[in-house]
């Protein structure tokens, strides 16, 4: 009974989240300049965190150095230049840092 009142919690916030944008938004009325600068700025934003969050615990002073890291955030930013496809960088980098990891 308790797992059945929080995934149905958890799935009307999920809706009302999804749904909320449309609903302030709707109509003839003109989006902020606010929001419109939001969703060009925040997508790199986000990244880039998660790209720091990712590379915070490297420790340069052992071995092997933050090498692996390093290679696989290289294959990823290389993969993404080349391609341009985010899945197929994100699993390129993914599947090298775990060789490295593993095989080296």
């Amino acid at each position: 009974m308790h797992a059945s009142i929080l995934i149905i919690t958890m799935s009307v916030v999920t809706i009302a989240l999804r749904f909320i944008p449309f609903i302030v938004f709707s109509g003839k009325k003109e989006i902020p300049k606010i929001v419109i600068y939001l969703g060009e700025v925040l997508p790199s934003a986000v990244i880039g965190m998660l790209v720091i969050y990712c590379l915070k615990d490297i420790d340069f002073s052992v071995t092997p150095y933050g090498s692996r890291e390093l290679v696989a955030t290289f294959i990823v930013v290389l993969t993404q230049i080349l391609s341009r496809n985010s899945l197929l960088s994100i699993l390129a980098g993914t599947i090298s840092y775990m060789l490295f990891l593993n095989f080296l």
